[in-house]
């Protein structure tokens, strides 16, 4: 792995799977990481030897205060990981508006206040990487907003990529399919999702939150240096076609 001694890093929703996954890595690295979360992650926070501040990526004076306490210590941010998420799930025909809005707010708008913020402190060779997902490229029933909100995510950090390139500052998402953390467990169709994912990657295998957080770091580090307005699909082979068990699985 690359050594990110020294770099201060900032991970949003790092409370618990692909955050804190994230958060551990960066920090065995040697970054000195700081966490914002509306959850209380200061246990992980102090475990790594970093910092916790609460912050609603949604606000965006929340997000602006944990910018600017993250960058104290060092006038700067390396590393900015937005990953704060949500799940919202209805068909179309009974999605409510307030159920819409929510992980549009939390993503979108969340990702529009990071990049914002967090790049103003950010000197060239910065990085930035959001978390998208690969319903932000392909439709599944029931997850119209969520869907809508990483789509979102993708195109901002496309766009996010042109500007902020004559900075020397990147900026790539990862989009990640069904991912084992508390937040696919205490989904309604958690467990239905877990099967299809094994059924459908090639691989046979539902990711895990460090298999994701690795390539986030990758995305990081100097070793992806070329890369910039990237959309990743870290996704176990689903996209490569369809597997040898959902082949058998259809035709018997």
């Amino acid at each position: 792995m690359t050594s990110f001694e020294g770099a201060t890093c900032v991970v949003t929703g790092a409370a618990s799977g692909i955050g804190a996954a994230t958060a551990r890595l960066l920090a065995k690295a040697g970054a000195r990481v700081v966490i914002g979360d509306l959850a209380d992650a200061s246990g992980l926070a102090a475990e790594l030897g970093g910092r916790f501040v609460r912050a609603d990526v949604t606000d965006e004076s929340d997000v602006e205060a944990l910018m600017t306490e993250a960058a104290r210590p060092t006038g700067r941010i390396d590393v900015l990981v937005n990953n704060a998420g949500v799940v919202t799930e209805a068909p179309i025909d009974q999605l409510t508006g307030p159920a819409f809005q929510l992980p549009m707010r939390v993503h979108a708008l969340g990702v529009l206040h990071g990049v914002k913020h967090g790049a103003r402190r950010m000197p060239p060779g910065g990085a930035i990487v959001n978390t998208a997902s690969l319903a932000g490229k392909t439709g599944m029933p029931g997850y119209g907003a969520y869907s809508a909100s990483k789509a979102a995510v993708i195109s901002l950090t496309r766009t996010a990529a042109i500007e902020y390139g004559p900075q020397g500052i990147r900026v790539n998402c990862v989009c990640p399919s069904s991912v084992d953390t508390p937040m696919l467990a205490a989904q309604e169709s958690g467990a239905a999702e877990r099967t299809l994912s094994r059924v459908a990657s090639p691989l046979g295998t539902v990711l895990s939150a460090e298999l994701v957080a690795e390539v986030i770091v990758f995305l990081a580090s100097s070793q992806a240096a070329a890369l910039t307005g990237q959309a990743l699909d870290v996704d176990g082979g689903v996209t490569a076609g369809y597997s040898v068990a959902l082949l058998e699985a259809v035709v018997g």
